[in-house]
C-alpha cells in the first residue's frame, strides 16, 4: 500500500486521524482538511512526518463545491495524484425536529452530505486515469433502517443519503477499478463524546463494549487494499452488532 496518496477529510482529530496516522505508517502520503481544528491539523501532520511519511494540512469548508474542488487538484498538483478519498468529517447536532432551524436543517446536509458529492467527483477523473482508486465514506450505524430519529434528522436523513450517493458512484465507478464504499459506525471511542456518556450505552451493545479508532482504521485499511477489490457499493457495519 505504500507509495499512494490520501486526502481525509475530518482528518485532524478522531477516526480521521487515526486512519491518517496509520496510512502513514504505511508508507501513505496524506492531506487531511478541516475547518476549525488547526492545532490539532498541524499536530496531525507532525506526527505522520515523524513517521517518514508525507503530510499536508488545509483548512477548508468542503461544503462549498469550488473549495472542494481546489483541495482536489492543490494536492494532485502537490503529490501528482489522489488514491484514495476518506469522508470523515460529520459534525451534527441535537435538536427537535420541530424546533429545528432552516440554517441548522441546511448545515447537515452542507457537511454531512454534499461534500461527499463534491470531493468524489474531483477525484474520480484522476482515479479512472489511472484505473484504481477507492473512496470511503463514514455513514451510521443503522441509517439503512430508515427509522425515526426526531432529534437528529437532518443529520440521519443525510447519512441515509451518503449511503445511496456510495451505490450511485460505485456503479458508475467500477468499472474503471474504483471502488466506493460506506463504513457505518455505532458508538465509536473517537474522543468526540464524553466516556462517562458512551460507558451508558454498552448495555445496548451486543458486543459489550464501546468500539475503538483503531476498529474504524482495520476496515478502512482493508478497504484500501487490493484484497478489497471485489467488494463495491457495499455499507459496512461498525458497531459491536449494535443497529441490526
Amino acid at each position: 500500500m505504500g507509495g499512494k496518496v490520501a486526502l481525509i477529510t475530518g482528518g485532524a482529530r478522531g477516526i480521521g486521524r487515526a486512519i491518517a496516522l496509520a496510512l502513514a505508517e504505511k508508507g501513505w502520503s496524506v492531506a487531511i482538511c478541516y475547518r476549525k481544528s488547526e492545532k490539532e491539523a498541524k499536530e496531525t501532520v507532525e506526527e505522520i512526518e515523524k513517521k517518514g511519511a508525507k503530510g499536508f494540512e488545509a483548512r477548508c469548508d468542503v461544503s462549498d463545491p469550488k473549495a472542494a474542488e481546489s483541495l482536489v487538484k492543490k494536492v494532485e498538483n502537490m503529490w501528482g495524484r489522489i488514491d484514495a478519498l476518506i469522508n470523515c468529517a460529520g459534525p451534527y447536532h441535537r435538536v427537535n425536529i420541530l424546533e429545528e432551524t432552516v440554517e441548522g436543517w441546511h448545515s447537515m446536509f452542507n457537511n454531512n452530505l454534499h461534500p461527499v458529492f463534491y470531493l468524489s467527483k474531483a477525484v474520480a477523473p484522476g482515479m479512472k486515469e489511472r484505473k484504481w482508486g477507492r473512496i470511503v465514506t463514514f455513514s451510521m450505524a443503522n441509517a439503512d433502517k430508515l427509522s425515526a430519529q426526531p432529534d437528529i434528522t437532518a443529520h440521519y436523513i443525510a447519512k441515509i443519503g451518503v449511503i445511496a450517493l456510495t451505490r450511485a458512484l460505485a456503479r458508475v465507478l467500477a468499472p474503471h477499478g474504483i471502488t466506493v464504499n460506506t463504513i457505518s459506525p455505532g458508538f465509536i471511542n473517537s474522543g468526540s463524546a464524553p466516556e462517562e456518556e458512551l460507558s451508558k450505552m454498552v448495555r445496548f451493545i451486543p458486543a459489550g463494549y464501546i468500539g475503538s479508532t483503531q476498529d474504524a482504521v482495520s476496515i478502512t485499511c482493508f478497504l484500501l487494499s487490493d484484497e478489497a477489490r471485489y467488494i463495491n457499493g457495499a455499507n459496512i457495519y461498525l458497531s459491536g452488532a449494535w443497529g441490526i
